[in-house]
């Protein structure tokens, strides 16, 4: 189960829960339902993931955006509320966050370089340990990190950068890997063998399977022009990785863009943007292209950016984005629920109050019906 950011925990309550967004006259179970939840405490960028209990942890970013605090929190199954202290998650209740730290961040990187942070719980479960960079040589960072966990204590933060800093067409994605469940961990190595550089202010997500399946989603940077997708695959706990390109873009620009990787059952979703639309797919057979079949967002696209994805066992997809947003420029939310087979459906919506800078989270509730936080 992977997440990126957090380590200090807020006061919080549960702000707002929205109606059902179905197609009207259409009667629906609560399986059907789309609920929207805005971020506690006015915080943006929310995280999500539920735990097998059907707890809901999310982390979001508040305060100034050189250098705010990232903070955790904690709804039981039923809960009206989200809690007031730290609960843990993961394999010996631990919950493993990691984000990059800003230019007044501590403890710093190499020659003072903005360092890539990690915390994980402490082993009572009652609040984190403290944070530390892992981040040993491979600088520069831009855009952002993210981490995965499984169940067996592999933990994997990993990042784009590039130490020669001679641009982002030789930045690479690296990968720090602990096997003691976040207490240590290695040096970090590049992951990937072709030097398809990475987009320097974009995000990048990973994603753990406890079979030992390791996702990592990123934009490239080729020649500075050509902005792909690749999606990463280890099948061995992190050591050695396939990729596979799963959609060009020509841009000689950054797109400021961010990806989802979510899981449904045995399958693994992954989101992404192109060309101001956004697309889901399943990943059924680690990269075989021909599996990755491309569903886009119905309508008109021309400014949608930041996906979230979940699904759910009987096979629906919901896909959610941002609209309007931009630098410094805030926007609307809206989704679309697919069938089984990547038809759209009648269970379709968007709202406004995304704030600057807001992104979106995704998932499924234990019934069966999806949730959106904003």
């Amino acid at each position: 189960m992977s997440r990126s950011l957090a380590v200090f925990a807020g006061t919080v309550v549960l702000i707002l829960v929205a109606v059902s967004a179905v197609g009207a006259g259409n009667t629906h179970s609560v399986r059907d339902e789309v609920t929207l939840l805005r971020t506690p405490n006015g915080g943006i960028q929310p995280q999500v993931a539920m735990d097998q209990k059907g707890d809901l942890h999310l982390i979001y970013f508040k305060g100034h955006p050189n250098g705010g605090d990232i903070y955790y929190v904690r709804k039981a199954l039923g809960a009206a509320e989200f809690s007031k202290a730290q609960i843990a998650i993961g394999q010996g209740g631990r919950v493993h966050v990691a984000w990059m730290g800003s230019s007044v961040a501590r403890p710093r990187g190499p020659n003072d370089a903005a360092p890539m942070l990690y915390a994980r719980m402490n082993d009572a479960g009652k609040a984190f340990e403290a944070q530390r960079n892992v981040l040993q040589f491979a600088a520069e960072l831009d855009g952002g990190g993210s981490v995965a966990a499984d169940k067996v204590g592999n933990v994997y933060v990993v990042w784009h950068g590039n130490p020669e800093k001679n641009g982002e067409a030789n930045r690479r994605v690296w990968e720090a890997r602990s096997t003691d469940n976040g207490k240590t961990f290695a040096r970090e190595v590049a992951v990937y063998t072709e030097r398809t550089g990475a987009c320097g202010c974009c995000g990048m997500r990973a994603f753990a399977q406890d079979s030992g399946d390791l996702y990592i989603l990123y934009r490239a940077a080729t020649e500075s022009i050509h902005r792909d997708m690749f999606l990463l695959v280890s099948k061995d706990h992190g050591r050695n990785f396939l990729g596979d390109r799963i959609a060009k873009w020509e841009l000689n620009a950054c797109p400021m863009s961010t990806q989802a990787i979510s899981e449904a059952g045995p399958n693994v979703l992954i989101a992404w943007e192109t060309a101001g639309q956004v697309f889901f797919a399943g990943v059924r057979r680690g990269t075989d292209r021909d599996s990755i079949r491309a569903i886009a967002a119905p309508g008109d696209a021309q400014d949608r950016k930041h996906p979230a994805v979940a699904g759910r066992s009987r096979g629906e997809t919901l896909l959610a984005w941002t609209e309007g947003t931009a630098w410094q420029r805030g926007g609307s939310v809206a989704w679309q629920v697919f069938d089984e087979s990547g038809r759209p459906t009648k269970i379709k919506g968007a709202a406004a109050g995304v704030p600057v800078w807001g992104l979106v989270a995704a998932f499924t509730r234990p019934d069966g019906g999806f949730v959106i936080i904003y």
